[in-house]
């Protein structure tokens, strides 16, 4: 998928004039895919929202808050070395 940029520039040649052939030879892109995008207009990206996951460190945040709390000082080096034996694989 091209950005909205490239769009943009699709239909800018295309009002200029250019043919399909010449805006796929410019714009390095299949002819195909330039008529997709003229006949599709020019319209804003549409995002489907992610779905909800379990953030990796989550299982370690009670442990994580606790040392924070005793040593104020500790580096996240320091508290990965930690974690890491204790199952976390990020």
């Amino acid at each position: 998928m091209i950005g909205v940029r490239e769009t943009v520039l699709i239909h800018e040649l295309k009002r200029q004039g250019l043919g399909v052939s010449a805006i796929a030879r410019q714009t390095c892109l299949d002819r195909k895919t330039v008529r997709r995008y003229l006949a599709r207009g020019i319209e804003a990206p549409r995002y489907s929202p992610r779905e909800e996951n379990e953030r990796i460190a989550e299982r370690f945040r009670s442990y994580l808050l606790g040392r924070l709390e005793a040593y104020p000082g500790l580096s996240a080096r320091r508290l990965h070395r930690e974690i890491t034996p204790m199952g976390y694989e990020g």
